[in-house]
């Protein structure tokens, strides 16, 4: 042991010693935009940097976002971890009105429909203005600035920009996939010819590429053959971020769900039927329970409510901010999170891990999965202890577990710092470097 200890206490001595490697980090998501996505690319440029990189961030201007979430505070951790960024514009605005400022108002927001609806007919993405608005921003840069460039997508204009700065710098890129491209399991249209060869192009011109969970990645694989270039890096938690939460205090027994829904897959209804069924069979003189939706899809939550006589232990908070959500997880006794509510599903179906299953496993509640069979969500998450699936059909099995839980028998966390970026990052290190080093091979 102690021999091993001095082994990794050297390599950790020489790579300090080395010079950093330098990223750039195509991160059109980054904070502080308010998206889901942002999660995963802020801990990717902070937790590489604390591994030794020199990490530059491309993202939007904070100034075009509509509600960026503590601009300044993301400043200062930028400040805190040595991440530097790149602003840059975006043109276009106006196809993502609800992320970027934009004239909306009266005939800015008829001229913006006309857009927007001429580029979903013409499958242009509705990022499209930012890419030459970053490559701009990254006009100065030169080779030695750079040793490999890093692009997460969505959107996936992202890949396009990373090839056409490869090009220019002469330096590797590699493809992060927070999502499916053309084969996203949200998605009701068929992708167009034109995206599927893109994306095949750009994956046949790339160094690696990284993904979410193996389902995702064995997809990937069967429609492009990206073989060896394939590494799953899945989404976790940050340590220093769920140290700091607090935990909401509701005074009753909460069951928590946050977030979006995509009827007909991702829907409530078979946790309010178990809900139904609970309320039906239990006791409540001294076990007081409700359910907490925070998200802005307060109507599919009150409707269903309304349907399985629930509104009375609804509680609907709308959208409020990532500090309050984290709060929320933290002091609920159990969080619901659903993949799929269908029993079987495909392997994009089964590919998805969303990531608030892993915040709520970092500050240590429960969670009640609805997934389908052989799911990653499932297969992933079995080991921390905290996670207990179900089948979308199997609702007395869910009515049962939710008794349990009112009545205090909690599971016990373990193995969970195997989701903690502190360790995931290591992982992306290492194919990051990999492809560092076969570079330099080739330019040799």
């Amino acid at each position: 042991m102690e021999l091993e200890k001095a082994c990794t206490d050297s390599a950790v001595s020489k790579r300090m010693s080395e010079p950093k490697p330098k990223l750039l980090f195509l991160a059109y998501a980054f904070p502080p935009r308010n998206a889901a996505g942002s999660v995963r690319l802020w801990n990717i440029a902070k937790h590489l940097a604390r591994l030794g990189w020199d990490v530059t961030v491309v993202a939007i201007d904070p100034s075009l976002m509509r509600n960026p979430e503590s601009p300044e505070r993301v400043t200062d951790l930028l400040a805190q971890e040595g991440v530097r960024r790149l602003v840059t514009g975006h043109k276009w605005r106006c196809l993502s009105p609800k992320g970027l400022k934009c004239w909306d108002q009266n005939l800015g927001w008829f001229a913006g429909g006309v857009c927007r609806t001429i580029a979903r007919n013409l499958g242009i993405d509705n990022s499209v203005g930012w890419v030459k608005a970053a490559e701009q921003a990254c006009s100065s840069l030169t080779p030695k600035d750079v040793d490999i460039i890093l692009a997460s997508g969505s959107p996936f204009v992202a890949f396009r920009l990373a090839k056409k700065l490869s090009d220019r710098l002469d330096r590797p890129y590699v493809l992060d996939y927070r999502d499916p491209w053309t084969e996203n399991p949200h998605n009701a249209r068929q992708s167009r010819i034109s995206a599927i060869r893109e994306e095949a192009s750009l994956l046949e011109g790339c160094a690696a590429i990284t993904i979410v969970s193996p389902s995702w990645g064995a997809a990937l694989d069967r429609r492009h053959g990206v073989g060896a270039k394939l590494h799953v890096v899945t989404n976790g938690y940050d340590p220093d971020e769920m140290a700091d939460v607090q935990a909401h205090d509701f005074g009753h027994c909460a069951f928590v769900y946050t977030g979006v829904f995509y009827p007909p897959k991702r829907v409530i209804l078979p946790f309010l039927a178990a809900l139904k069924h609970l309320k039906e069979t239990l006791d409540e003189s001294n076990n007081a329970w409700f359910f907490h939706y925070y998200g802005a899809e307060e109507h599919h939550v009150r409707e269903q409510a309304e349907r399985f006589g629930l509104s009375d232990r609804i509680v609907l908070h709308g959208r409020v901010s990532r500090r309050e959500v984290l709060s929320a997880v933290k002091g609920a006794r159990l969080a619901v999170v659903i993949t799929s509510v269908e029993d079987e599903g495909t392997l994009e179906d089964k590919g998805i891990v969303t990531g608030k299953i892993f915040e709520a496993i970092g500050v240590g509640t429960p969670v009640l999965l609805i997934a389908p069979k052989d799911s990653d969500a499932r297969m992933t998450t079995e080991d921390t202890g905290l996670v207990k699936s179900f089948l979308g059909a199997d609702i007395q099995g869910m009515a049962s577990f939710l008794k349990d839980v009112v009545c205090g028998q909690m599971p016990d966390p373990k193995n969970v710092e195997m989701f903690s970026w502190t360790s995931i990052a290591k992982q992306l290190d290492a194919a990051l470097r990999n492809v560092i080093a076969a570079n330099q091979l080739r330019v040799l």
